[in-house]
């Protein structure tokens, strides 16, 4: 492990030699079975440029262990630490104190798992080589680790805004609705479609916040909730009209 870009680049020139991006420009680099023939000269070799961290994983039903050591300007600088027990802090466990050598930084207190760095890094992410050059290869077009990066925060992105809006759409169990959906249909003049799961949705929302409410006041708050959105029949396509759940029944 070392600088995803350096990594890569020393990789260019060997055959079956992979590079997997993980977090804090960090980069798993694979390596083919011919250059772990000689593996002291290969992290010689690749410290000379940056520090790398040479680390082992094998765990199966919960029981493994962990290698780790850390390569600098030619010289192996820490470890072999190896250890099949870890039951103390995660901070001493060999991959975790690598990468701190490495410069990975924790998610900090009260984030899940902030002094696991294994866990932050990223390296929980793949199971065995073949999902790290599964990996590898899904960011191999990318010209940089800043390019890989901002892609992969433009994928979270919109599958958040993906996400957020279907659950727009879904009806939250257990807390009633004022109105049915044919009853919304009616009211605001729109087809059948999505829109009026987001009615739904939003109705609930308001039972939440303001409790029951009366016919006339649940009326009026979704003729508002509609006014602000710009929803007559008109303004909700067929094609989402087709596209959606019958909320009528």
């Amino acid at each position: 492990m070392g600088d995803f870009d350096r990594l890569r680049s020393w990789a260019s020139g060997v055959p079956r030699a992979v590079v997997a991006p993980l977090a804090q420009r960090m980069g798993l680099l694979v390596l083919p079975t011919a250059v772990r023939a000689d593996l002291p000269r290969t992290l010689s070799d690749l410290s000379r440029s940056g520090p790398v961290a040479h680390v082992e994983a094998d765990f199966w039903g919960g029981d493994g262990h962990q290698t780790a050591a850390l390569w600098r300007a030619g010289a192996r600088e820490w470890g072999p630490v190896h250890t099949s027990e870890f039951g103390g802090p995660r901070e001493d466990w060999p991959i975790n104190a690598v990468l701190a050598r490495l410069g990975v930084v924790g998610a900090g207190p009260g984030a899940p798992d902030h002094r696991d760095l294994f866990v932050v890094a990223g390296l929980g992410h793949g199971r065995d080589e073949e999902d790290w050059r599964r990996a590898a290869l899904q960011a191999s077009d990318a010209a940089d680790y800043d390019e890989w990066y901002a892609r992969e925060q433009a994928k979270r992105r919109h599958e958040e805004r993906v996400a957020a809006e279907r659950d727009m759409h879904e009806r939250l169990p257990g807390v009633p609705v004022a109105l049915n959906g044919r009853e919304i249909i009616a009211l605001l003049g729109i087809p059948q479609g999505r829109t009026i799961g987001a009615a739904i949705r939003a109705l609930q929302q308001l039972h939440l916040d303001r409790g029951p409410l009366t016919r006339a006041e649940t009326e009026a708050a979704l003729r508002a909730w509609a006014a602000e959105r710009g929803l007559t029949s008109a303004s909700v396509s067929g094609d989402e009209a087709d596209a959606g759940v019958d909320f009528t029944r």
